[in-house]
């Protein structure tokens, strides 16, 4: 027998650990499943693509107390948009999209909660600093007073394995540390953003503080 997406959540619920933000990923998901999974206690919806979750947000109105986390990559003229509708903002890959979404941010008089891109290891199929990059960057990060950067974001290259993606998540967490010893004023890392379906129950162990996790809960998308 199939399990609802009910029981699908409830059993996620039941491997995180009290304070771990589940983010139901909902790229390619209808409304209507969405619908279920805010019934089943959801608040929390990550989109990859601005134009589908702007046809969404129209069609939950009803809804109004959704968190909605842009989790995919955000080209710099899309920003404006990305700012209107989403509260979260976990994938600011580089010092100058964090740069525009503070002038645009300050422009529409938002506080964005944002979270910083990472790299830990090479990989070119994925966006982000790698780790000199981004203590490089913080000086000019910490200066981006209208964004709340509240932590660092992952996606691990394929192809790890679990020992292998587990030591990425640790390293994450080992970042997160470093930055917080350096006493930047706007940069609160609080947040882990790392783990997704194949690979939430090792971000967990790491210390992750959310995870997006969508083919579990909904099954395979839409094309």
């Amino acid at each position: 027998m199939t399990s609802s997406i009910a029981e699908k959540i409830a059993n996620i619920r039941q491997e995180l650990p009290a304070g771990v933000r589940l983010i139901a990923v909902t790229k390619g998901v209808s409304v209507d499943a969405m619908g279920e999974a805010y019934a089943a206690g959801v608040r929390d919806f990550g989109e990859s693509q601005i134009q589908e979750a702007a046809v969404k947000q129209a069609r939950l109105l009803d809804l109004p107390d959704i968190n909605w986390h842009l989790i995919g990559h955000l080209q710099s003229n899309k920003v404006k948009k990305a700012l209107e509708i989403f509260q979260w903002i976990h994938s600011c890959d580089s010092l100058s999209l964090a740069q525009r979404l503070n002038r645009v941010a300050s422009e529409l008089s938002l506080k964005p909660q944002v979270c910083l891109q990472v790299k830990i290891l090479p990989d070119p199929n994925k966006y982000g600093w790698t780790i000199p990059e981004l203590l490089a960057d913080l000086p000019g990060l910490d200066r981006c007073d209208m964004l709340q950067i509240r932590g660092l974001m992952t996606i691990l290259p394929l192809g790890l394995s679990e020992a292998e993606s587990l030591t990425v998540f640790e390293r994450t967490r080992t970042l997160s540390l470093q930055i917080q010893e350096q006493n930047c004023s706007n940069l609160k890392m609080q947040e882990l953003s790392m783990g997704m379906s194949g690979d939430y129950h090792l971000a967990v162990r790491a210390g992750a503080t959310m995870v997006r996790v969508g083919h579990v809960i909904f099954g395979d998308r839409s094309p």
